[in-house]
């Protein structure tokens, strides 16, 4: 069999290899080509790294200076296997090993902790000696007073809290840990056929700068995409055969209840993953019926509210600590509260807030558009599928980040992110080329040889016959 990782520049060796005894009962049903998994896009899309590294490396200083030049060195070792060998899961797993392992334990041992990872070991610290990992409003002093994360976050600090030093009680450590382990659960579940293809495209998605550069000077988001993509995972229809989904399937209601609770725990992990949850709950609505929707939202809602009951329990019976929970985890996030984020940007709402009062209330009111007229479009025209969802929590999130009052560039990592994974996970069926490469065989070969009434391609073939080696050896032939 030819070997999956390795792209061979001929083509003519997939009619031979099946008359050599592989069938497409060997590539299990519902599997095709994921164009971004083959060497010519990923040589594409390692230069394009390569270019955002370099350029970071010369314009950038400090944690991120230090992450690019490690990266440029990964994205042009992966280029290298992969222009001279074809090697595509050596490639990624070197670029993963130097743009992301490398520069993350660098800049844990050499740089100081991070100000978001020293709110998440203070929230543990509260969480096991108070009930409740929030400062109350008469305890806030300063801006790093606030905890803005909601308490899922918190359980990234625990292992310090536990007494754990060094890189195995380091917060930002975990968090990598957690986020590769949720996208690699995403991944799989996403390409249940193919574990190659899996593994591949979470190396990927872990060493591109989307993610790479955020899990390595440590920021919160990364857990939260991964999350978000989990649920979206759950949420697609798994391709049964190789045919078209008929139209009106839908998912089973166990994946709508587990997409639920993915998102219930990325809402708790930060409030960027808010407006997923209408955006899904539309598409249930839409594709799978109104009883869909209300079991996914009910999962979320569950997941969400035992989550905040474990993890800040002084919520059950202390008012000071919902009002804590909302002042944190919701207004100083919308620049709300007395102390203020110095976090600073070029974009358009935080632009406006350095305008004084008139500006803050003008980015507010235009967050608040943006979110209303994403719910609008949620009610005219709902997504109705996996990809539209997808898009349209993509373009609602950029605008937000766009118009928020505090918000920074690396919070692009959202729709960014989905748009990589959409690109990731999707399968190339429907085509001939595609069809042809399901089954190994040379598209030209097969079209010079066509023989009427035949349809060899996935999307319109019908019955055994139609699909067995035997058939699509009669059709193509020996040359």
């Amino acid at each position: 069999m030819q070997d999956m990782d390795v792209d061979h520049a001929g083509t003519g060796g997939g009619v031979s290899t099946l008359a050599s005894g592989v069938s497409l009962a060997d590539r299990e049903p519902g599997t095709g080509v994921r164009p971004w998994l083959d060497r010519r896009r990923l040589i594409i899309a390692y230069a394009v790294f390569l270019a955002y590294a370099a350029a970071d490396a010369i314009l950038s200083a400090g944690e991120d200076q230090v992450w690019a030049i490690w990266a440029a060195c990964g994205y042009t070792a992966a280029l290298l296997l992969l222009w001279r060998w074809g090697h595509r899961t050596a490639a990624a797993l070197v670029s993963v090993a130097l743009a992301v392992v490398a520069p993350l334990l660098w800049l844990s041992v050499a740089f100081r902790l991070e100000d978001g990872m020293m709110v998440i070991e203070r929230s543990a610290s509260l969480l096991l000696h108070h009930g409740s990992p929030y400062l109350t409003a008469a305890q806030v002093k300063f801006w790093l007073s606030y905890n803005p994360y909601p308490p899922v976050m918190t359980l990234f600090g625990l292992p310090a809290e536990a007494g754990l030093g060094g890189l195995a009680g380091n917060a930002g450590v975990w968090l990598a840990l957690g986020t590769v382990a949720v996208l690699a659960l995403a991944f799989r579940i996403a390409m249940p056929a193919s574990r190659r293809d899996a593994l591949l495209a979470t190396a990927v998605a872990v060493a591109s700068p989307v993610i790479g550069l955020n899990l390595a000077v440590i920021t919160t988001d990364p857990p939260v995409l991964a999350f978000m993509l989990l649920s979206l995972a759950l949420s697609a229809v798994p391709a049964g055969t190789l045919s078209a989904i008929p139209a009106g399937t839908k998912a089973a209601a166990a994946r709508t209840a587990g997409s639920g609770i993915a998102l219930g725990v990325a809402c708790d992990l930060k409030s960027t993953a808010w407006l997923a949850i209408p955006v899904m709950a539309a598409m249930f609505a839409a594709r799978d019926g109104a009883r869909a929707a209300y079991r996914f939202l009910a999962a979320l809602a569950v997941t969400a509210v035992v989550l905040i009951a474990l993890l800040d329990p002084a919520v059950l019976f202390r008012r000071g600590a919902v009002v804590a929970l909302v002042q944190n985890s919701v207004l100083f996030p919308l620049g709300l509260t007395r102390y203020k984020t110095p976090a600073e940007s070029l974009l358009p709402g935080h632009l406006l807030t350095t305008m004084g009062t008139a500006g803050h209330v003008a980015s507010v009111g235009l967050l608040l558009a943006a979110g209303l007229a994403v719910a609008i479009s949620l009610v005219i025209r709902p997504p109705r599928d996996m990809p539209a969802a997808i898009w349209r929590l993509a373009i609602g999130l950029a605008l937000i980040f766009l118009l928020g009052p505090d918000v920074r560039f690396g919070y692009f990592i959202y729709p960014f992110g989905l748009l990589g994974w959409l690109a990731l996970t999707q399968v190339a069926q429907g085509t001939p080329e595609g069809a042809c490469k399901l089954m190994n065989l040379d598209f030209h070969h097969v079209r010079a040889r066509w023989k009427p009434g035949f349809i060899p391609f996935p999307r319109q073939a019908r019955g055994a016959e139609a699909r067995s080696p035997a058939s699509v050896q009669h059709v193509v032939g020996d040359p």
